[in-house]
C-alpha cells in the first residue's frame, strides 16, 4: 500500500537542517493537490525573557523555511509557511491545525536519547498523544 497525502498537510519543523530533512522525507508521498503548510513555532517563555529577540527568531524562522521549500519544489502543489507563537508548542500546532482546517500533520521524528527526551518535553510523542488531527510519523532517512 502506497501513501499519498493529496489534502493540506501541517509540517512543524524546528530547525534548517530538520526542515530540510522532514521535507526531504515528505515529497515523495505528495501530489499536485497537495499543499503543504510549513511551520516553526517560536516558544515564548511565558511571562520570563525570552533567550532571543522576535526579529531574530524570525528570521531563523525564514532560514527554516527557505531551506524546506527545495526538497518540496516539484512535488506539491502549493507550499505555504507560517511563524506561530505560543507557550506550548504542540498546542500552538494543534490550534493553527484545527484553524487551518489541515487534513494531517506530518513530521519526522529527530533523533534523541530518552534523557534529553525526558528534559525537552518529548514534543513527537506529546503530538501524537494529544492530537486532534490526523498525526503521521514519517520513517527516518538515515542516509
Amino acid at each position: 500500500m502506497t501513501l499519498t497525502l493529496d489534502g493540506t498537510i501541517l509540517v512543524p519543523v524546528a530547525d534548517p537542517d530538520d526542515g530540510e530533512r522532514t521535507a526531504a522525507a515528505l515529497a515523495p508521498y505528495l501530489t499536485p493537490s497537495s499543499t503543504v503548510l510549513v511551520v516553526n513555532v517560536i516558544e515564548k517563555a511565558g511571562g520570563a525573557p525570552d533567550k532571543a529577540s522576535v526579529e531574530q527568531r524570525e528570521e531563523y524562522a525564514r532560514e527554516i523555511f527557505e531551506r524546506a521549500r527545495g526538497p518540496l519544489e516539484g512535488s506539491a502543489g502549493t507550499v505555504e509557511t507560517a511563524i506561530l507563537f505560543g507557550t506550548d508548542v504542540v498546542e500552538t500546532i494543534f490550534d493553527a491545525a484545527e484553524e487551518r482546517r489541515v487534513d494531517a500533520v506530518v513530521f519526522e521524528p529527530r533523533e534523541g536519547n530518552r534523557f534529553v527526551e525526558l528534559l525537552t518535553g518529548d514534543v513527537a510523542r506529546k503530538l501524537v498523544k494529544t492530537a486532534s488531527v490526523p498525526v503521521v510519523a514519517l520513517p527516518r532517512n538515515e542516509e
